[in-house]
C-alpha cells in the first residue's frame, strides 16, 4: 500500500517537471525475477523498472496508460522490447500500477525528463 501511495505521489508531481523526449505506442510487461537485465542488475518483477531500446540505463521515465490515465515513474534497466510497434516493456508490478496487467498490452505515452 505504501508503494502505491509513493507511486501516486510521484505521478502527481511529475507533470511539474520539464519533459524531454516522448514516444507513444504499445507497452507490454514481463516478469522473470532473478534473471540478469542488460544493465547487469538482477530483474525483480516487483520493481518499478522498464526496458527501452535506446535510453541509457538509469534513465527515469514517466509512463502513462492512455486508456485510463494512470501513470508511474519507472527506471530503465534493460533493453527491449523486441516486438514491432512496442515502445517499452515494463515490470509486472509496473503493469499492475498502470492497470494493464490483465490485458497484457496497453497504449502508452513514455516521457523522459530534461536535466
Amino acid at each position: 500500500m505504501q508503494k502505491m501511495m509513493a507511486v501516486a505521489l510521484v505521478a502527481c508531481c511529475v507533470p511539474m517537471v520539464a519533459q524531454g523526449q516522448s514516444w507513444i505506442g504499445k507497452a507490454s510487461y514481463y516478469g522473470y525475477s532473478g534473471n540478469k537485465t542488460a544493465s547487469g542488475a538482477s530483474f525483480h518483477s516487483a520493481g518499478l523498472t522498464a526496458a527501452h531500446r535506446t535510453l541509457p540505463f538509469g534513465t527515469p521515465v514517466k509512463v502513462t496508460n492512455l486508456e485510463n490515465g494512470r501513470s508511474a515513474v519507472l527506471v530503465v534497466n534493460d533493453r527491449g522490447p523486441f516486438v514491432r510497434g512496442r515502445v517499452i516493456d515494463v515490470s509486472s508490478h509496473a503493469a499492475q500500477v498502470l492497470a494493464f496487467r490483465n490485458q497484457g498490452i496497453a497504449r502508452v505515452r513514455v516521457d523522459t525528463f530534461r536535466d
